[in-house]
């Protein structure tokens, strides 16, 4: 004899089987509208991050004067950070490296920048009606490369001993040539507002790209400067924070981690090192299913099970 059971199928219950009640769909997505807005502008002016003004030169030439001409002359003695970069500006360094592997060198120069002459000799030259400086241009163009370097390398060590790095504190001398010429007519387009257009013209109606005058600013040390005072420096989480006291990107914070500590910290390919550690750290995560013995921490350490205690209580 045969015995059958049979186990009853819990039936699914028919929707129509509910009690209904009218419902105003679009009150309700006009009263959230209304509430949200409301909300989110008053947390926003008592909790957003502080609109700071952008720097301009014209900025930094009233502000760090003696800067703009130690800058300048950096640029035309060819030892500032742009001058030395490598790609994609130019072919002074190998740039940053992972072991053998050269990556700064795989794109090659795309965005070909001279130092001394784009950001400093060239906008000096749309300058009209100026005979001194027309007369420094020309000195400084028919010398020869070497001249030039002397110059400028001369004028560079004299303006780091004077001081507060002040020209006018710097005793005339025929060792720097038409630099102190350069440099003081330099400060005075941007104290004029017209090296930002000189430096960024390309010809084209719209002007985009400010290569250029960034590269300028940022070899000075006013933009640093500021950067730090807001707590935006390399070596102060400043990947991840915002101007002021104010909460920034808290996603960002492993990235950024890594820079605080060795040898990242001190490391001149520290950008190309954080970049393969964080694609390695990514890939394991990825891999988290494949990777034996990782693939089982949820089974030592069963969190999921508290977390879906009500479903696991139902199955069991």
């Amino acid at each position: 004899m045969t015995t059958v059971t049979t186990t009853r199928r819990r039936r699914t219950p028919d929707s129509h089987d509910f009690p209904t009640r009218s419902y105003d769909l679009v009150k309700e997505f006009v009263f959230a509208l209304v509430v949200v807005a409301v909300l989110t502008t008053v947390l926003a002016a008592a909790f957003s991050s502080p609109d700071e003004k952008s720097i301009t030169l014209s900025d930094w030439a009233q502000k760090a004067p003696n800067d703009v001409v130690a800058t300048a002359t950096g640029e035309l003695a060819g030892t500032t950070t742009s001058a030395e970069y490598g790609p994609p500006y130019n072919h002074a360094a190998t740039g940053q490296t992972l072991g053998p592997l050269e990556l700064q060198n795989w794109a090659g120069v795309r965005i070909p920048v001279d130092s001394a002459n784009d950001l400093v000799i060239s906008p000096l030259r749309g300058v009209n009606g100026d005979q001194e400086l027309t007369s420094a241009l020309n000195t400084w163009t028919s010398a020869t490369a070497a001249q030039q370097q002397d110059w400028a390398a001369a004028y560079a060590d004299a303006l780091s001993t004077a001081p507060d790095g002040n020209p006018a504190a710097v005793k005339p001398s025929s060792a720097y040539g038409p630099v102190p010429v350069l440099g003081a007519k330099f400060l005075d387009l941007a104290r004029s507002g017209g090296l930002e257009g000189a430096l960024d013209a390309r010809g084209n109606f719209y002007q985009g790209d400010s290569t250029r005058g960034l590269l300028l600013l940022a070899d000075g040390a006013y933009l640093e400067d500021q950067a730090r005072a807001r707590n935006l420096g390399g070596d102060q989480w400043g990947m991840m924070n915002e101007t002021g006291n104010y909460p920034g990107q808290p996603w960002m914070w492993l990235y950024t981690f890594w820079y605080q500590v060795k040898p990242f910290s001190t490391s001149d390919n520290a950008d190309a090192q954080v970049w393969a550690l964080m694609m390695v750290l990514t890939l394991a995560l990825v891999l988290v299913p494949f990777i034996p013995g990782l693939r089982s921490v949820p089974r030592w350490i069963p969190l999921h099970r508290l977390i879906w205690r009500d479903y696991y209580r139902r199955s069991s």
